[in-house]
């Protein structure tokens, strides 16, 4: 009997039925999208990190001394102890570099010039052949190929032949240059530590050339007389799991240990994936657990919206269960009937729901940001999703029963003395339970705040999820909306009130109802209003996640596109790299810069020099990091700047006549029509009259070309033992007189004259991060002394930032003036800094980085803004709190209009006697369904108004501490948090249309069973 009883009772009460199965299957099916959604994002955060990480990042190194007797026996060594930390063979390469060897007729110079032999495993694959062959195993001659810049350097060609001795191995070494060729990328990350190999050439002390590379089989016969091995592992890690990347970490960092425990004691491992590995691995965590924010916030609106339900199910059966509990019915036979009838409704929707959430994941896949991500969301069920969908509906079905049994020992009579319209108050609020609720959730927002991520270290020294700060969040939106519902007596009796002294009848009526009987209204209310909490904090972080990933971009880029690299080099020399950058396409505006770390008062600080005129068009800082603008600061940031001798036309040679009291080491300060500053050695003048010639050309490098007009700066003289003094006595520029005031100089010690004399210039402007300021104790407008780079000088502040673009997290930094620094560096009589970076704006920067992406031998590094931007923006692990965000938010809207459809359907349906009733004592059918308008208004208004109000308070409190980088660090610069209104207000208004016409729609209703009524009557 008991299966048939329960399934009948069930239909019995099939609108309650129906929404408590719509309220499980959106939970179960809801809850298990999320968790595959968690486990998805984190693997493909993962995959994506490994696909996308650089040579450098991922390649492990290990370098020990060999000879050809050990090399073989390291070899093995090597080899097992790399596949056995990646469980499989990576791919290895092994490359070596003999000693010096001096170049052909060279061996009785003092300081001659050096050759290397090499080799390197599958050169082949990354090279290509220019001309003739790569070489053969053999020793007489000893066949090699070079590189193209190493040729030309050393003026070696295919089929030379030629023969050279070592320095430290006399023997003779017969050499016959198979081929040439280029790198494919002289520039990668491979070639980082064979600069030789992507050069051809090192100057220095000596200068090599080479390496003149052979086969493995030639080198370990000839040159390998206790030199350096290097083996390269390059794993394959695409298909790393976020189990395996601690294990792997530990397994790549023990491999030194290991090998030299196995013998090889001299063995050095060298790699970042260790340090890459168990930082992705915590950013994996920290991106799950963030992701458990919206699963809390969706269990409690939706165990609430179900306990609504339960208890509307529980209220219209209180009699029923009160009868059979007369006739006999025990509370075991109750419970078990309350207990089938909940897992008539849970099991369904337990099997279903995993079979569910892949459908409702690909709609999560088509999100722009997801989307944009290149991540495709493709889950399928498994035994973890069906534990969570089995877990989530037993859970439902047990608040389904609770409301069922708290009446079960009340018998009929009791039920009967026990209906009314109830207290203003709850049990929660009459037990200040919503009080103590609300300290424990500050507690967890103020350990939010203090940690900056729902992950702390365990006491067993691992990082864990702290179920405290998790739960942080879900906490604040329930306290806030318990609270609230203390608002609902007191509003409605002054509302009460209000509409009492109005003539008309349907809002006081409806304000009466609300006040008469205010808990029935709290619940609902209090559903709405975590909904629409829940709807615009996801609205809100989302909005700011966004907001933060373009702010994080452009302070790390600094500007549209930052370039940086060497000064000059041997395609672009320091006059040429500004011209070539300049006119790129797109690119209006360029700034030669320097940035690099120096001494500022003892603190170790980031020194940033950019051309302050162009300060308002390169220069990205938000304008909450200072309370000047930026165009307030590049006006202010303007000092005392040196004047130069503009040569006329467009001069490629320069001629030096000085006279010279005695050997005199002399530099020439020129600039270029770009700003940039370069110093030329003169050489070492000796006493008497000195002709000293410059090539312009060359300065600016093999393809580069000078922005004219060329300007001379001054000449700075180092130290001498004894005064001296140098009289310019003329300067012709392409072989014309160029008109030079007089110059003289007396030099003891290091000394300038500048060839346009100024007055010693005053105090440079700075701008400090705020941290400095303090530091130095000086504010903005107040002038005084300060260290930079070892060296005292007067400063004035015109502007203090709290952190400064292209700069980590709390580094102190200092801004000046390109010119004014260089000012300065003159007349100490120090040599200009060299314009180690070039920021430029450009309105669209694609046309700028594809010509910079073609042209790898100007050996520059270029960071795009907004290509930085897309790839912050599509990282999975950063984003993927997005895709939560908005399914929970869905979620909650849906599970909104569901609690407030049941409960004013059942609210209507319970009071339909009660409109009859006052049908006829002579209220208008008009005046009745205002009044139940009335009522509902006050639910839907209150719940926007205190669901609005809520969401700005978390948002404040918890946003800005759960947008996190893709590494799981603290944002820099600061999250701002961003509530997108006009998206909010849209989500209310069509919230509020579709509640309201939940309200028409049941009013119309009401209305139609009301003549039924009355004609029944």
């Amino acid at each position: 009997m008991r299966g048939p009883l329960v399934v009948k009772r069930a239909f019995s009460e099939p609108l309650l039925l129906l929404a408590a199965l719509g309220s499980i299957l959106l939970a179960t099916t809801t809850l298990v999208a999320l968790t595959m959604y968690a486990s998805s994002i984190a693997d493909a955060g993962v995959r994506r990190t490994m696909e996308t990480a650089s040579y450098a990042q991922t390649a492990a190194t290990i370098s020990a001394p060999v000879t050809a007797e050990t090399f073989p026996g390291f070899d093995r060594s090597v080899r097992a102890e790399l596949t056995r930390a990646y469980a499989g063979e990576p791919a290895l390469t092994t490359s070596f570099r003999s000693d010096s060897y001096t170049m052909p007729g060279q061996e009785k110079e003092q300081r001659p010039e050096l050759l290397r032999f090499g080799s390197y495993d599958g050169l082949d694959r990354h090279a290509k052949l220019i001309s003739g062959a790569w070489p053969k195993p053999g020793n007489d001659p000893v066949e090699v190929a070079i590189s193209l810049s190493a040729a030309s350097a050393a003026g070696l060609e295919t089929g030379q032949e030629f023969t050279t001795r070592g320095r430290l191995d006399p023997r003779p070494v017969r050499v016959r240059v198979a081929g040439v060729f280029q790198l494919n990328d002289p520039f990668g990350e491979r070639w980082a530590g064979e600069q030789l190999l992507s050069r051809g050439v090192e100057r220095g002390d000596f200068t090599t050339y080479g390496p003149l590379m052979v086969p493995r089989e030639t080198f370990l016969a000839r040159f390998a007389t206790n030199v350096n091995a290097t083996w390269t592992a390059v794993p394959d890690l695409r298909a790393l799991t976020p189990e395996q990347l601690r294990p792997l970490a530990g397994a790549i960092a023990r491999v030194e240990e290991r090998l030299k425990a196995g013998g090889c004691a001299s063995c050095v491992a060298t790699s970042h994936l260790p340090e890459m590995l168990t930082q992705l691995d915590t950013a994996s965590l920290v991106a799950r657990s963030t992701m458990l924010i919206p699963v809390l916030q969706l269990l409690l609106l939706a165990a609430y919206a179900l306990m609504l339900t339960a208890r509307l199910l529980a209220d219209h059966r209180r009699m029923e269960v009160a009868l059979l509990r007369s006739r006999g019915a025990g509370t075991i036979r109750l419970a078990a009937l309350a207990g089938g009838e909940a897992l008539l409704v849970a099991l369904p929707c337990a099997v279903v729901a995993p079979f569910l959430g892949p459908p409702l994941l690909a709609l999560v896949s088509r999100l722009p940001w997801i989307r944009a991500s290149g991540v495709r969301l493709a889950p399928v069920a498994d035994a973890g999703t069906f534990l969570v969908s089995f877990g989530v509906a037993l859970a439902a079905a047990v608040l389904l029963v609770l409301p069922a049994l708290a009446g079960a020992r009340r018998t009929y009579v009791e039920e009967q003395s026990a209906r009314g319209r109830g207290g203003g108050r709850g049990l929660i609020e009459r037990a200040g339970a919503d009080l103590a609720l609300l300290v424990v959730a500050g507690l967890a927002i103020w350990q939010l705040q203090r940690y900056g991520a729902p992950v702390t270290v365990t006491a067993a020294g691992g990082l864990g999820i702290d179920p405290l700060i998790i739960s942080g969040p879900a906490l604040a939106l329930l306290t806030g909306g318990m609270l609230g519902l203390r608002l609902v007596p007191r509003l409605s009796r002054l509302a009460e009130r209000v509409t009492s002294r109005r003539p008309t009848l349907a809002p006081a009526l409806g304000a009466w109802q609300v006040s008469r009987r205010p808990l029935k209204y709290a619940g609902p209310a209090l559903l709405l209003t975590m909904a629409i909490a829940i709807g615009i904090v996801s609205l809100a972080t989302a909005s700011t996640w966004r907001s933060s990933q373009l702010d994080q971009a452009r302070h790390q880029a600094g500007a549209d596109l930052r370039l940086s690299g060497p000064a000059e080099g041997p395609e672009l020399g320091a006059l040429g790299r500004g011209t070539a950058f300049a006119a790129l396409p797109g690119v209006t505006a360029a700034s030669p810069g320097f940035r690099g770390q120096t001494d500022v008062g003892g603190e170790n600080a980031m020194l940033l020099a950019l051309d302050a005129g162009k300060l308002n068009e390169l220069f990205h800082l938000r304008p909450d990091l200072s309370a000047q603008s930026v165009g307030e600061l590049s006006r202010a940031l303007a000092g005392d700047r040196a004047e130069g001798l503009a040569l006329p036309g467009r001069p490629a040679t320069l001629t030096l006549t000085a006279e010279a009291s005695a050997d005199l080491p002399l530099r020439l300060v020129l600039s270029d029509g770009l700003g940039v500053w370069r110093d030329v050695s003169l050489g070492l003048l000796k006493k008497g009259t000195n002709r000293v010639e410059v090539d312009l050309r060359a300065l600016a490098g093999r393809s580069g070309t000078i922005t004219y007009p060329v300007s001379l700066l001054g000449l700075v003289a180092g130290a001498q033992d004894s005064p001296a003094s140098l009289t310019l006595e003329a300067v012709t520029a392409d072989g014309r007189q160029v008109p030079a005031p007089p110059l003289t100089m007396s030099v003891s010690g290091d000394t300038t004259a500048p060839f346009v004399r100024r007055a010693e210039p005053g105090p440079m402007p700075v701008v400090l991060t705020t941290d400095l300021a303090a530091s130095l104790k000086l504010g903005v407008g107040q002038t005084g002394k300060a260290s930079i780079d070892r060296r005292v000088m007067p400063v004035k502040v015109v502007g203090v930032v709290e952190t400064m673009p292209t700069t980590a997290a709390g580094q102190q930094a200092v801004l000046v003036d390109w010119a004014t620094m260089q000012a300065h560096e003159l007349a100490a009589a120090r040599l200009p800094r060299p314009a180690t970076e070039w920021w430029l704006a450009a309105g669209d920067t694609s046309g700028a980085a594809a010509t910079l992406g073609g042209h790898p031998e100007w050996d520059v590094t270029a960071l795009d803004q907004r290509a930085l931007a897309a790839t912050l923006r599509d990282d999975p692990l950063a984003s993927g709190l997005q895709g939560a965000l908005m399914l929970g938010f869905m979620a909650a809207l849906v599970f909104a209009a569901l609690g407030f459809l049941v409960n004013a359907t059942v609210a209507a349906r319970e009071r339909l006697a009660e409109f009859a009733i006052l049908r006829a004592l002579g209220v208008s059918s008009r005046q009745v369904l205002g009044m139940l308008a009335v009522e509902q208004a006050f639910v839907v208004g209150l719940s926007l108004a205190a669901g609005t109000g809520l969401a700005v308070v978390v948002g404040v409190l918890v946003v800005p501490h759960i947008v996190l980088t893709g590494q799981a660090a603290a944002v820099t610069p600061g999250v701002v948090l961003d509530i997108p209104w006009a998206a909010t207000g849209l989500m209310l208004a069509l919230v509020a249309a579709l509640l309201f016409a939940i309200v028409a729609g049941l009013a119309r209703n009401v209305r139609r069973q009301g003549h039924g009524l009355r004609e029944e009557q």
